[in-house]
């Protein structure tokens, strides 16, 4: 929860932006009848509500220590909110953020942190709107050398765009290519070129791959001192990246930098 919180207050630094918290319903063992078909959650009501009201005061006990203020009418400063009286499901997390420019969840698949696959994918495509995918270590800087995971696709170009407040605040912008790795569209110089007309003085890099897209990607960003990562999300299928693997999963699940993610 920590390196999320932080990272959420690093962007609200950014960009004096409103944080508001909601609590992620945890992953529940199911009891399925002999005689029924029908699953039922283990959690009771009183666990519940004990969940919420434990993740609500840590929230605000993070916030009052970080300086950062409840939301008042006419802020333009930091400030934050708390949403809902019941613990979110997946899909209430993708169809509530629709109303919110970013949505900053953990790196999923860690141990210990509630951020699953299909919280992140649900988010993703049910939301319309950017992701902020946090690692367990969280993030000193945040966009202040932002590399963009470039393949040419539609769905890394939307990314771009939906990333334009932190690439014109960014002190460097790099367009990362790997070879083997591009669908047939722009090139990244063509991508860096156009970002330089729009005040964004953007530089263009073509790597080798000596090993997947995606690990090449992360090995890539870290030896560029890269503290932001823009990648299109699921430029392959999902159904083909969970049966085969592709750079996307293997992107979120393994980056130690924060990744803004778009499908």
């Amino acid at each position: 929860m920590w390196p999320v919180l932080e990272t959420a207050r690093l962007v609200a630094d950014m960009f004096g932006g409103y944080i508001e918290g909601i609590a992620q319903r945890p992953e529940l063992p199911e009891v399925v009848s002999a005689e029924f078909i029908v699953a039922a959650p283990t959690l009771d009501l009183d666990s519940q509500q004990k969940l919420m009201d434990q993740a609500h005061r840590a929230f605000g006990e993070f916030m009052n220590q970080a300086g950062i203020p409840p939301y008042s009418d006419g802020s333009n400063e930091p400030s934050f909110g708390w949403s809902g009286r019941h613990l979110a499901t997946d899909m209430h997390i993708g169809s509530y953020g629709r109303l919110f420019d970013l949505i900053v969840l953990g790196r999923p698949n860690v141990a210990g942190e509630p951020t699953r696959i299909a919280t992140v994918e649900a988010a993703l495509f049910e939301s319309g709107r950017p992701l902020l995918l946090v690692p367990p270590s969280g993030a000193a800087t945040i966009g202040k050398t932002v590399v963009i995971a470039w393949n040419g696709s539609t769905e890394t170009a939307r990314t771009v765009a939906l990333a334009m407040p932190f690439l014109q605040k960014a002190q460097r912008v790099i367009v990362l290519s790997v070879d083997g790795w591009e669908v047939d569209g722009p090139s990244g110089e063509s991508l860096a070129r156009n970002l330089l007309r729009a005040g964004i003085a953007a530089e263009a890099t073509t790597r080798d791959s000596e090993s997947s897209p995606g690990q090449a990607v992360l090995d890539h960003v870290q030896a560029l001192g890269g503290d932001l990562l823009i990648k299109g999300a699921y430029t392959q299928s999902r159904l083909r990246q969970m049966i085969f693997g592709g750079a996307t999963r293997h992107i979120m699940t393994k980056a130690t930098v924060p990744v803004l993610i778009a499908h």
